[in-house]
């Protein structure tokens, strides 16, 4: 325990002033020893130029070898008061480097840092044009020829891609691209985001009709613009689409909808990439320094190849295509798959009248949406947490605090808890026949999430209907054969079938790399997303971050943005800032560029 007489903010702030002291001096020594031996220090760009975490004293000490002089960070303060629960003391500070500005987080165990958490937050001297920086808009006065708002911005539009070239190409205008869009506008960063759809948000109107956020409200904020405090906690697809489209006017985006990008080569001329795309039918050739793809969490949809799938004379399509439900009532539906997706298309079948089977090949996790909000997420995103002090930005750096190292030790408890909270759930899903799982070491959802992106579904109701047999399972099994009217199970069982669906998820992101630059370029890259956990689906070794994911990759400025709503709002401020720092000259060597150890 810390010693209860010196009081948490007087713990912390001493270990802070000795900290800055060690640094300010050059003594690695003395700085290393204020750590525990099992300590973690995750840097978000500040220190590193990159998104790493040294796990140890060893791995500290190197980093600080490799980059003090360099950094020179200064001016450490505490921010409020620390707290301590359970022998380990919290607390917030602000620091600064010779280019930027920060802020991070400290955990003390017995007076030793046990987790140390740094991020950049402002460039100095190109800090947002925010508060008492903001613009003035109107420019008072009289002035021949002036051009108003609509005026500048109509002939921005004109120009950029065609007579000025972005220094950024952001391919992908879901809500990673527009979130990372927003952050690069307000740093005045040209950039133009490539979305093949009409209109933002279509990305989520397209999906099926049932569609609903599964994450609360409170973690889906956009950057700069919340929700309104009367949004819906689960928001729905329609309207997720909606806010997005209007997102981006707002944001005053550069946003070429109805584009496609067909190719792309780095010229080691002029350093610049040249991408072509098609712009409303039209070719146009963009020549960004820095390219970015921003399609989600995942790759191209994994389509299992089946034998006799050519000769099925019902409709048959992956998840991702999937038009809704309307169309089948009456109709025998099977769906290969058990994880959200496949949940929800059943769940719409069933509710359409259609005779539903869901085939289960693995074990799946299942958290029950209340629980998970309740047990989970509460404590950070949360009307609750937003009473208590905790806004999404705080919640975001809480959450990031944690090492992915011991992210698991935190989750284990949530889940053990959701065990017996709804234990008759569970009790009742296995009596039918569905295999359950909460991961290899009972950390559930959001570890499953970390490691490969798929396992899982967060139930918003479904799970009763498998329960109660409303929708069929056969689980433990595959399809073997697709025959004209019914599909053959690998158990011999044969299902009749109007309808089948693959819910079989998607590859690595990486795989787009393959078709719009080169196989070459996509296997140096390497795959994108997991930790190297070497647990199912997430093969080692360690690497202590998601792969690829918001920091340089093997390939010199091309990037990975990407994740849930969350992500993709707290990430898209350390990757614009990396962007910013290379386009205005400053320098920027990488820490531990991660090396790529599998290919797709």
């Amino acid at each position: 325990m810390t010693d209860p007489t010196t009081g948490p903010t007087r713990a912390a702030a001493q270990w802070l002033a000795d900290f800055a002291a060690a640094l300010a001096r050059g003594d690695i020594d003395a700085a290393v020893s204020l750590f525990e031996a099992d300590s973690y220090w995750r840097d978000l760009v500040a220190f590193t130029w990159n998104i790493r975490t040294q796990e140890g004293a060893g791995a500290i000490r190197a980093m600080l070898q490799a980059r003090l002089a360099d950094t020179q960070p200064t001016a450490f303060a505490l921010e409020g008061e620390a707290t301590e629960a359970d022998g380990v003391v919290d607390a917030w500070f602000g620091f600064e480097t010779r280019v930027a500005r920060g802020r991070g987080h400290l955990r003390l165990r017995d007076g030793k840092a046990w987790t140390l958490l740094t991020t950049m937050t402002e460039l100095k001297g190109f800090e947002e044009k925010t508060g008492d920086n903001r613009i003035k808009g109107a420019e008072h006065g009289v002035h021949k020829g002036r051009k108003n708002w609509l005026e500048k911005r109509r002939d921005e539009e004109a120009a950029l891609g065609y007579t000025e070239q972005p220094e950024v190409v952001i391919i992908g205008g879901g809500q990673g691209g527009i979130a990372l869009g927003a952050r690069l506008r307000r740093l005045g960063v040209p950039t133009i985001i490539v979305e093949r759809n009409a209109k933002a948000g279509d990305s989520w109107r397209k999906r099926y009709k049932s569609l609903c956020l599964h994450d609360p409200v409170w973690y889906d904020h956009l950057p700069y613009m919340p929700f309104p405090d009367d949004w819906p906690v689960f928001a729905p697809k329609d309207k997720i689409g909606d806010w997005l489209e209007m997102y981006t006017k707002i944001m005053e985006l550069n946003y070429w909808s109805s584009t496609n990008a067909t190719k792309a080569r780095f010229d080691e001329a002029t350093q610049r990439w040249e991408v072509q795309v098609e712009r409303e039918g039209k070719p146009v050739t963009l020549r960004p320094k820095q390219l970015v793809f921003a399609l989600g969490v995942s790759g191209y949809p994994n389509v299992p190849k089946v034998a006799g799938a050519e000769n099925f004379l019902g409709d048959q399509h992956h998840s991702s295509q999937h038009p809704g439900p309307e169309a089948y009532a009456g109709k025998k539906c099977v769906v290969l798959g058990s994880n959200n997706s496949a949940h929800d298309i059943c769940a719409a079948l069933w509710e359409h009248g259609a005779d539903v089977t869901m085939i289960q090949r693995s074990s799946t996790h299942i958290a029950p949406s209340q629980s998970l909000m309740e047990l989970a997420l509460g404590g950070l995103y949360s009307e609750q947490a937003v009473k208590s002090g905790i806004d999404h930005h705080k919640g975001d750096l809480i959450f990031a605090s944690v090492p992915y190292k011991i992210m698991h030790t935190f989750h284990i408890p949530v889940y053990e808890e959701m065990k017996k909270r709804d234990a008759d759930l569970y009790a009742r899903l296995e009596k039918a026949g569905f295999l359950l799982d909460f991961g290899v070491d009972g950390s559930g959802l959001f570890m499953k999430y970390l490691r490969r992106g798929s396992g899982y579904y967060i139930d918003v109701g479904a799970s009763e209907l498998v329960a109660n047999g409303s929708i069929h399972l056969k689980s433990g099994v595959n399809i073997e054969r697709v025959n004209e009217r019914s599909v053959t199970l690998t158990d011999g069982t044969e299902l009749p079938a109007d309808l089948l669906v693959y819910a079989t998820g998607y590859g690595s992101m990486n795989g787009w790399l393959a078709d719009l630059i080169s196989p070459e370029t996509a296997d140096k890259v390497g795959k994108c997303w997991g930790l190297g956990s070497d647990t199912p689906k997430d093969p080692g070794p360690w690497e202590g971050e998601l792969r690829n994911m918001w920091k340089p990759t093997q390939v010199p400025q091309l990037w990975f943005h990407g994740g849930n709503l969350h992500q993709s709002r707290h990430y898209s401020q350390f990757l614009a800032l990396q962007l910013k720092a290379r386009m205005e000259g400053i320098d920027t060597p990488v820490y531990e560029l991660a090396a790529s150890h599998h290919k797709r």
